[in-house]
C-alpha cells in the first residue's frame, strides 16, 4: 500500500488545499494529511488539534486520514511507514523552498521522496493567510475556504477582535 503525508498547518484549511487533498487520493492508496506544528509560526488563529477537527469536517474522501504531529516530518514519514511527502506548488518561490526541505527531508529520511503537485489555477492566490485576512475584514469566503467551516472561522475572528 502506497502512503503518502501531506504536512502542513492548514490555519485554516484552504480550497486549494482541499483540491491537493483530493488529487493526492486519486494518486495514493492512502493519504495522511498532517497538521504540522511550526515552531516559526507562533499562535495560529486555531490550535492545531481544532484544526484537525477543521480537516476532518472539511473533507469526505476515504482513503483520507487526518493527523498531527509535533516533530520533524520526516520521522512522522518513519513511523507511518510512508515513503512520499505531497507538496502543493503555489508559484516558483514556493518552489525554491520546498525542494531546499525536500532536499532536508531525504537526508533525515533516505527512504522518502517528495511529489509535487502544482496548485490548480483557481487557486494559485490562495493561502491561509490570504483567507484570513480577507476574513478579518468579513470578505465573502464561499470561493477561499471550504463551506464546512466558514462559520468556524468566522466566530473565531469575531472572538479574537474583541
Amino acid at each position: 500500500m502506497k502512503t503518502a503525508i501531506y504536512p502542513g498547518s492548514f490555519d485554516p484549511v484552504t480550497l486549494g488545499h482541499i483540491n491537493i487533498i483530493k488529487r493526492a487520493a486519486n494518486a495514493f492508496d492512502k493519504v495522511i494529511v498532517c497538521v504540522m506544528v511550526n515552531s516559526e509560526k507562533n499562535g495560529g488563529l486555531f490550535e492545531p488539534e481544532e484544526r484537525v477537527e477543521l480537516l476532518r469536517k472539511s473533507i469526505q474522501v476515504e482513503n483520507v486520514e487526518v493527523d498531527v504531529y509535533r516533530g520533524l516530518v520526516a520521522e512522522y514519514a518513519k513511523q507511518k511507514g510512508a515513503r512520499v511527502l505531497v507538496k502543493g506548488l503555489r508559484a516558483v518561490s514556493d518552489y525554491e523552498q520546498e525542494v531546499q526541505m525536500a532536499m532536508i527531508n531525504s537526508k533525515l529520511n533516505p527512504d522518502l521522496d517528495t511529489v509535487f503537485f502544482p496548485s490548480s489555477e483557481k487557486y494559485t492566490y490562495l493561502s491561509s493567510s490570504v483567507a484570513k485576512e480577507m476574513a478579518r475584514y468579513n470578505a465573502d469566503l464561499s470561493e477561499f475556504l471550504p463551506r464546512e467551516i466558514l462559520e468556524d472561522v468566522k466566530k473565531r475572528l469575531k472572538a479574537n477582535c474583541k
